[in-house]
């Protein structure tokens, strides 16, 4: 058996947003988090781990352009879409690697320039229904 010890790397991403191939964006981050509390009872240590709820979140980072292409499909405002998003990892003849974010809200449009930039970058944060990962 062969061994290949080749990494993904950003030219190997893909990210699709609301059924569109975002060619603009810069950057990307997701985290599936879930709530965990150790139970107490007789002793100091605690018995077991219990889990409860699952929180999904994120945020991208766009060029402006696609920013202002999100902005016109939202209407005037990236805080009224509800998307799903697709991250591609790989390139032929590599396998790749797909993760669903589903039901993708973002919470907060901010925009921020300063003397010097040659252009600009927008990081919208996002709340999800769901992270699957590898589908």
């Amino acid at each position: 058996m062969a061994f290949d010890s080749r990494q993904y790397e950003w030219a190997d991403m893909t990210l699709i947003l609301g059924g569109s191939d975002i060619t603009g964006f810069r950057g990307i981050k997701y985290t599936a988090k879930i709530e965990r509390e150790p139970v107490h009872a007789k002793g100091r240590d605690p018995h077991s781990i219990q889990s409860g709820n699952n929180t999904y979140e994120g945020e991208v980072v766009l060029l402006q352009s696609e920013y202002d292409a999100l902005v016109d499909a939202g209407e005037g405002s990236v805080l009224s879409l509800n998307l799903d998003a697709e991250v591609h990892y790989g390139n032929s003849p590599d396998p790749i690697r797909t993760n669903r974010i589903m039901g993708l809200r973002f919470t907060e449009e901010a925009r921020e320039s300063k003397q010097g930039d040659k252009f600009e970058e927008i990081t919208l944060p996002f709340i999800c229904l769901s992270i699957k990962n590898n589908v």
